[in-house]
């Protein structure tokens, strides 16, 4: 039988340790290992072979798939997990290679957008056969084709229950597109 909680130790009243055999805690120490094992892997291979970093990757990804291939700079420290200055510090790097550029919001004048270029565009369609070409062999291979779809439905549960319970969206910048007549 496996032990699922936790047992004191010391006084009463003393912080709990976990149990090895804990199934919680298996999950969560095997999800933090592969991760850290599999961006390791993408990471060194997108530099190695295109001289991007896997948060420059993500970055441009990112922009690619938002609609007008453009991001607040918010939004995109959130969708590639950074803090603002992070994503700040990113975004200096990427637009110094001119593959990104800042566009003031003209709804909002303390708002930026960071926008894909099609240098940029251009530099994540030469990356993206590397990076898929890993993604298959460090991440997928090893995962029985059957068992995949039920793995990212799982991980895509996590991610809305954690949004449901977050934090409201921003405020919405407005698109030249949306401020016409």
């Amino acid at each position: 039988m496996i032990q699922t909680t936790a047992r004191p130790r010391g006084p009463a009243g003393a912080v709990e340790t976990p149990l090895p055999g804990d199934p919680r805690l298996r999950a969560w120490i095997a999800f933090l290992k592969a991760h850290a094992a599999v961006t390791r892997r993408l990471e060194a291979e997108l530099e190695a072979e295109r001289g991007l970093s896997l948060a420059d990757y993500d970055a441009l990804v990112q922009l690619s798939v938002a609609e007008g291939r453009r991001l607040r700079m918010s939004e995109l420290a959130e969708r590639v997990v950074l803090s603002r200055s992070g994503v700040s510090r990113l975004v200096d790097r990427l637009e110094a290679d001119g593959l990104v550029q800042r566009v003031a919001c003209p709804s909002d004048a303390r708002g930026l957008w960071a926008q894909l270029t099609p240098a940029g565009l251009d530099r994540l369609r030469d990356a993206t056969p590397v990076h898929l070409r890993g993604v298959e062999a460090h991440f997928l291979a090893p995962i029985a084709e059957e068992d995949r779809e039920p793995l990212v439905r799982a991980l895509e549960a996590v991610t809305r229950h954690l949004a449901a319970a977050g934090e409201p969206d921003l405020p919405a910048c407005a698109t030249p597109e949306t401020l016409q007549p």
